[in-house]
């Protein structure tokens, strides 16, 4: 009887070691596959990020084809008439000439609009086109336009605008 009772714990612990290897190399073969979808998951998605990336720059790229930074004749035409020395400090210091124009109490005049009741029109933000030409959107707060102006820079560094076209969207358009 006792032989029988060994027979028996022994069968039953062979068996038990059995079913643990397998639950074992089961949950590693599993956790391999996993690892192994997880980095092709992964790499699917650092693939459609890259593809995001790429069709963000090219978005941004096409957005500033027309940018005094990235036109280079627009460029060199300034170095050689002596008018800047650092496109981005001379843009910047366009851009400011423009909006010093916000702070006289009728607006800015290079809106091409009148002042409307306490309201008047101030330029939110500019783009320098090239050389030569702005584009700048304005509003009152209640109203919005946009405006394409010609900028000269005179021989002592002053700079001046013209107005060559406005534009003032309806009130019912927002």
């Amino acid at each position: 009887m006792k032989k029988s009772l060994f027979l028996y714990l022994f069968i039953i612990a062979v068996l038990f070691n059995v079913f643990t290897y397998k639950y074992f190399t089961s949950k590693e073969s599993s956790e391999q596959k996993s690892a192994t979808e997880t980095n092709d998951s992964s790499s699917v998605t650092s693939k459609v990020m890259s593809d995001s990336i790429t069709h963000l720059y090219d978005k941004l790229n096409d957005a500033n084809t027309f940018s005094l930074e990235n036109n280079d004749r627009a460029q060199n035409y300034l170095y050689e008439s002596n008018k800047i020395n650092d496109v981005p400090v001379f843009a910047e210091k366009v851009k400011q000439a423009l909006l010093s124009y916000n702070d006289s109490p009728e607006g800015n005049k290079y809106t091409d609009q009148v002042k409307m009741g306490s309201q008047k029109f101030i330029i939110s933000s500019v783009k320098l086109l090239n050389h030569r030409w702005i584009i700048a959107n304005y509003s009152n707060g209640e109203l919005w336009g946009e405006v394409m102006l010609k900028y000269f820079v005179e021989d002592n560094g002053r700079i001046s605008f013209e107005i060559m076209n406005s534009y003032l969207y309806p009130a019912n358009l927002n």
